[in-house]
């Protein structure tokens, strides 16, 4: 019989510690949004200062980097002046290919483009990393690989506790993000998109 109360109360005891815990993470990310999707960046649009590369099958001539200019533009061998500001890297390969062929330059041109730096999309990285401040976003970027361009964290800092504010919609979102947990391969890192502001506040002793 006293086995029995023993076991019982070993088993209230043991759910009473799961609901502890439940209702604590719960309580703690209250407030913080769960993204949709954390790897599909919405903007890919280039804008002044942008780098590219642009690759012609077969023609390297017609290949090389560039850089969009004030007004949007680049100054494209043999075309001259193409509008790529505010379109993305397929409808630039599309501009160009037709620019190709209207110009009879090459009959079936094929042209891929790869975006060096999107120096007009930025991100910022605040509170506990060494260097913190406004950062060029890249496709892909993470935020782990955002807190180490900024020089990495402070002695100071609670990196499980960081936190990624986006504007969605107009409306500001916010997102949890356990540093440690990627870093130690548990979970995907948190992609980033322009504009996203990443804080790493400071350990509360």
């Amino acid at each position: 019989m006293c086995l029995r109360r023993w076991g019982r109360a070993c088993l209230l005891a043991c759910v009473f510690a799961v609901l502890s815990t439940t209702m604590g993470c719960a309580g703690r990310d209250r407030g913080f949004d769960v993204p949709a999707t954390a790897s599909a960046p919405t903007d890919m649009t280039l804008g002044p200062g942008d780098t590219f590369e642009v690759m012609v099958y077969d023609e390297k001539e017609l290949s090389g980097k560039y850089r969009v200019a004030d007004d949007g533009t680049i100054n494209f061998p043999l075309i001259g002046p193409v509008t790529v500001g505010g379109k993305g890297p397929t409808a630039i390969a599309a501009v160009i290919e037709e620019e190709l062929k209207a110009k009879q330059i090459l009959r079936k041109p094929s042209v891929s483009i790869f975006v060096v730096e999107y120096a007009s999309k930025r991100i910022n990285v605040v509170g506990a990393v060494t260097h913190p401040g406004s950062l060029p976003w890249t496709a892909g970027m993470g935020v782990v690989q955002a807190i180490s361009v900024a020089g990495g964290l402070t002695p100071l800092a609670a990196a499980n506790d960081t936190i990624v504010t986006r504007q969605v919609a107009g409306q500001p979102k916010r997102y949890r993000v356990s540093v440690r947990r990627i870093t130690e391969g548990q979970e995907a890192d948190f992609t980033l998109e322009a504009g996203d502001i990443v804080y790493v506040p400071e350990r509360i002793f």
